[in-house]
């Protein structure tokens, strides 16, 4: 999908969020191989490599994630999803880093995988300090599922682009109240 993309840092989630196409069925991170090479490619470990339990945990926050940015249009909050960020904060030793004087930033001790699985959890923190998090949304078009950033002056972005998922919701709707009308 061709959905907008979020600002500052909140596009490395989006990307995140965004590595399983929902559409295609396609899973961008499906082997510790892959996921190694996206969380490089991606700035947020200068290298990495993954095992299987660093695949398992970064496939389990991406899955949370997609859960409570769907909430951020209406869903609910799990605490499970609330967990995982909890498992994730803790395994990679987020702690604050202070980078001005009036600036703070969530850090991970760890490195490697968990380190970067750590950065994210620590952007999700900083986003939703900020007032961003509530903008990232996932598209209402249940096939599509993507990720997007809704700029919407009122928040009240639907999908991801409308173009697509849009008009395809809006030609449903169509057919429905003229089938109804028939």
């Amino acid at each position: 999908m061709a959905g907008q993309r979020a600002a500052g840092d909140l596009v490395l989630v989006q990307d995140f969020v965004n590595t399983y196409d929902w559409e295609e069925a396609r899973d961008d991170i499906d082997t510790p191989e892959a996921l190694a090479t996206w969380l490089v490619d991606h700035g947020l470990a200068p290298s990495a490599g993954a095992g299987a339990a660093e695949h398992h945990l970064a496939i389990e926050l991406r899955e949370a994630l997609h859960r409570l940015v769907a909430a951020n249009s209406g869903g609910h909050v799990a605490d499970r999803d609330i967990a995982v960020l909890n498992r994730v904060a803790g395994e990679s030793g987020l702690r604050p880093v202070f980078t001005t004087a009036d600036g703070v930033a969530l850090e991970p001790l760890a490195a490697g995988v968990t380190g970067a699985l750590g950065r994210l959890v620590g952007l999700v923190s900083a986003a939703m300090a900020d007032g961003t998090w509530v903008r990232l949304k996932a598209c209402a078009d249940h096939s599509c599922q993507w990720v997007f950033y809704d700029r919407s002056r009122n928040h009240s972005g639907h999908w991801c682009s409308m173009e697509v998922c849009g008009n395809r919701a809006k030609a449903r709707q169509f057919r429905l109240r003229r089938r109804a009308g028939s």
